[in-house]
C-alpha cells in the first residue's frame, strides 16, 4: 500500500514520565506537511516521578497543554484527552477514559485504505483498550507503539 501524506496522526505518551516524549511531540508537531497530529491522549505511568498510574496520566495530561503552548498549537489543547487511569485488568476488559471513547469513535472516520496513525509512546493502555470497546477499528488504524512495562506490570 502506499502511503498518501500527510498521514492524521494521533499521539498517546506519558509525556511526564521522561524528557523522550516531549521531544517526539516536538518533532512530530513540525512536521505537520506529512505527520498531521490530530489528537493527543495522555498515557498513565508508574514510577518516581509519579504516586500512581493514575497521577502518572494526569501528570501528562497536565504536561500536554505544556508543551503545546510552548510549540506554539494551543489549539491543539482542546483535542488533548485524558486517557486510562490504571492498567489492564486483563486482555478482555478495557479501561474507560475519554481517551479510549476518543480514539473508538475517532478511528471509525477511516479505512483500511486510508489509516489513522497511532504512535503509542507509552503503556498501550488506551489503544488496547479502545480496541476492545469497539474491534472494529483494528482495520482502520496502524499502530506505531515504542514503550510500556514488562508484562508483569500490566
Amino acid at each position: 500500500m502506499k502511503i498518501q501524506f500527510p498521514v492524521d496522526t494521533v499521539i498517546d505518551t506519558d509525556a511526564y514520565n521522561e524528557i523522550d516524549d516531549q521531544f517526539a511531540i516536538s518533532y512530530l508537531l513540525s512536521h505537520g506537511e506529512s505527520l498531521r497530529t490530530v489528537v493527543l491522549y495522555a498515557a498513565p505511568f508508574f514510577n518516581s516521578n509519579s504516586t500512581s498510574p493514575a497521577d502518572g496520566m494526569e501528570k501528562s495530561y497536565n504536561e500536554l497543554s505544556h508543551i503545546l503552548t510552548l510549540a506554539g498549537r494551543e489549539d491543539l489543547i482542546r483535542f488533548s484527552y485524558r486517557g486510562s487511569d490504571r492498567y489492564l485488568p486483563d486482555e478482555h476488559t478495557p479501561v474507560i477514559s475519554d481517551a479510549a471513547r476518543d480514539l473508538a469513535a475517532r478511528a471509525m472516520n477511516y479505512s483500511a485504505e486510508r489509516p489513522l496513525v497511532v504512535l503509542a509512546i507509552a503503556a498501550i493502555t488506551n489503544v488496547a483498550s479502545a480496541i476492545l470497546m469497539n474491534p472494529a477499528i483494528a482495520d482502520r488504524i496502524h499502530v506505531i507503539w515504542l514503550g510500556g512495562h514488562a508484562h508483569s506490570f500490566c
